[in-house]
């Protein structure tokens, strides 16, 4: 089993298998893994099962789709080095867990999902009164619990489905963290933190369980960390000890929220597939070219004589992501006085994106032209993370007594 100090480093994070990713994809989500993967212990996955949540009608899209998308990861700069990489469906102790889970999972937690309502008003063209897409949060929440995520990168819509996983996670251990002599073992642990650090650590649980201090509960969980004596079984006995539960089978993940992506679509909205506002991550230079200097201006400029308004200019929106500041100011400088024509705005951010493009494809072209390595990626990822998987079932199934030794 992992330990907690491990867990906390871990972090998870999946994408739905969508085909070729676009630009807003990566400054939305991508930039953000590519540093995290240095500084965590970080498992990115295809979430294929996902896709089927919406498009069990469809399922002919998923192998290609998620191809693509891993050769885009590895563009982006997604090092199989430093991060693992799997699929979903390659690990099937996520169906297991899941499964397991809805054991527990009151069905008003999962109605209540906010993009369970919204999405089914959205998609109004497909069936989703299935039990597949009630359930996509709770899948959503083996996903995570599975490899014990310290961490989940996500937006701030996405938070309420971290939420959840949290609340699963609690009630799980309620049920099934109390070990036969729990108490007696922990108080047994505490002991041998030292005299010092015992009277330390009852102090801040009592501190915690009266008044509900969660600082105190914070610097208790910094003191059984740092204690390097005490075996991980301790360790886990006197974190679960301290919420007044048991021993933590599945810890509570925390969201980890990312960097709002201001890469807007070729129209100003948000770049998504269905505004077919997009450029791909390894589109060609002279559709992109095109697309940029399609893109429209300031409405209200109708002439080159006329001054323009950077503010609602969709242009000006992508200088804000690539330009630097003194092409910014000769942007706002030319635009505001009528002294730059439109297309002469838009030349310095053609050049930044087809430089950022041509790195993309300058990467993908080895996974292009020899998939078996993208394949082994995937397949070396996918052993190391039903490895975790396995451990975290074998817990799973002791403490609710499937283990049959």
């Amino acid at each position: 089993m992992s330990g907690l100090g491990l867990q906390n480093q871990r972090v998870l994070s999946g994408m739905r298998a969508s085909g070729r990713l676009h630009l807003g994809h990566y400054h939305g989500v991508l930039k953000n893994w590519t540093k995290l993967q240095h500084e965590h212990e970080c498992f990115f996955f295809v979430a294929d099962w996902h896709v089927l949540t919406t498009h069990y009608d469809n399922p002919q899209i998923i192998e290609n789709s998620v191809w693509d998308m891993v050769v885009d990861w590895l563009a982006a700069g997604i090092n199989p080095g430093s991060a693992t990489l799997f699929v979903q469906s390659k690990v099937p102790e996520h169906a297991e867990l899941h499964l397991l889970l809805s054991m527990l999972t009151p069905l008003s937690w999962l109605e209540r999902v906010p993009t369970y309502k919204e999405q089914q008003e959205k998609l109004t063209e497909k069936d989703l009164s299935t039990y597949g897409f009630l359930g996509y949060p709770l899948l959503q929440t083996a996903d995570i619990l599975l490899y014990k995520a310290g961490s989940v990168p996500v937006g701030q819509d996405q938070v309420p489905h971290v939420e959840m996983s949290r609340e699963i996670a609690r009630r799980f251990n309620h049920f099934y963290g109390k070990e036969a002599g729990f108490e007696e073992k922990a108080e047994a642990a505490v002991k041998k933190l030292g005299k010092k650090n015992a009277k330390l650590y009852n102090n801040l649980r009592r501190d915690f369980v009266q008044e509900g201090n969660e600082e105190s509960l914070a610097k208790a969980r910094a003191l059984v960390e740092g204690h390097s004596s005490i075996s991980l079984g301790d360790k886990e006995r006197l974190n679960g000890y301290l919420e007044g539960g048991g021993k933590i089978i599945l810890p509570e993940p925390q969201a980890l929220l990312t960097p709002v992506s201001k890469m807007p679509g070729l129209d100003g909205q948000k770049m998504s597939k269905s505004y077919k506002n997009i450029i791909e991550m390894r589109e060609e230079p002279e559709s992109i070219e095109n697309k940029i200097k399609r893109m429209q201006t300031d409405p209200a400029r109708v002439r080159l004589s006329d001054p323009g308004n950077p503010d609602v200019c969709p242009v000006w929106q992508l200088h804000e992501v690539y330009s630097p500041e003194d092409v910014k100011s000769w942007v706002k400088e030319g635009c505001t006085t009528a002294g730059i024509g439109c297309l002469e705005c838009k030349k310095p951010v053609i050049d930044c994106v087809l430089k950022e493009t041509s790195e993309f494809r300058e990467r993908a072209r080895e996974f292009e032209e020899n998939p078996e390595i993208v394949r082994g990626i995937i397949a070396e990822g996918s052993e190391k993370a039903r490895d975790i998987a396995k451990e975290t079932m074998d817990d799973v199934r002791e403490v609710m007594g499937l283990s049959y030794r």
